[in-house]
């Protein structure tokens, strides 16, 4: 609450939720903190149902406590269900004349909704990455809701096995690691997305200056399969390496330079 800038002699750090790192390196724990989040409370409770119901109140009191408090005047109500709306299209490239036709409102309303729940770290944008190559590429972000504890309680998901029922199941494994590379990211690195409307995709890139990317594909299986389109985009941007992470033990090559690893291995991306 100072009144001078303290331009030059103030850093900021944003405080993240729990990581992997964080937490005990078993199979459970990471189960865990997929489904319950990084926010230590909702975490560290005995129960899922204890979880859910501390992350529901969480829901209610940011709605209807900190939402207004940044400009927007209307119902928790209906603030709520823009935020399930934004729950479904969690890990998918954002449309907000879809948002804005289904709620009754502008376009530029939903933006503007949007900007406040990233402002207040809720969701994030990753934005798609360009090159010099000439093909159409995909310019929408996707929208990822940051912590997947509240995902799954704005999709009325309690336990794993609720989960394990979902179509909403591979969407919500990807924006859960990539919130956890995000955590490893230094400040030298920045992180995009690829995709082109010939079907040329990758899930995440890293890229570092003067240095070609590095590839990351997100795939909730035991026996990761890569599609054409991952291969594609890999030799058009030149990558030097790729990982596809999953939720197996083991690391293992598949080929050009190309590496399945488990979540509490994602370090290895960066060595």
């Amino acid at each position: 609450k100072s009144s001078e800038s303290l331009a030059g002699r103030i850093i900021y750090h944003e405080l993240m939720g729990l990581s992997i790192e964080e937490i005990k390196d078993s199979k459970k724990d990471i189960q865990n903190l997929w489904i319950r989040g990084g926010y230590p409370i909702s975490y560290l409770t005995d129960m899922d149902e204890k979880s859910y119901n501390w992350r529901e109140a969480f829901i209610k009191n940011f709605l209807e406590r900190d939402i207004p408090q940044f400009g927007i005047r209307t119902s928790s109500i209906f603030l709520r269900k823009f935020w399930t709306m934004i729950a479904h299209s969690h890990a998918v490239l954002w449309n907000a004349s879809v948002i804005a036709n289904s709620l009754g409102i502008s376009q530029p309303t939903v933006n503007h909704y949007l900007d406040i729940l990233e402002s207040t770290f809720i969701i994030r944008r990753l934005p798609p990455y360009f090159s010099n190559i000439k093909k159409r590429l995909i310019k929408s972000p996707k929208i990822y809701i940051r912590d997947p504890g509240l995902l799954h309680a704005l999709l009325k998901i309690v336990t794993l096995d609720d989960l394990q029922g979902n179509p909403i199941i591979g969407s919500s494994w990807e924006g859960f690691i990539i919130e956890e590379i995000i955590k490893k990211i230094s400040n030298k690195h920045e992180i995009f997305f690829y995709r082109t409307q010939a079907g040329a995709e990758i899930d995440a890139l890293i890229i570092e200056s003067n240095k070609k990317p590095i590839a990351i594909e997100i795939k909730y299986s035991l026996t990761p399969k890569l599609s054409k389109g991952f291969w594609i985009a890999f030799e058009e941007l030149s990558c030097r390496k790729g990982f596809v992470v999953y939720p197996g033990n083991e690391i293992y090559p598949l080929n050009n330079n190309v590496y399945c690893i488990p979540t509490d291995k994602l370090e290895e991306i960066f060595n």
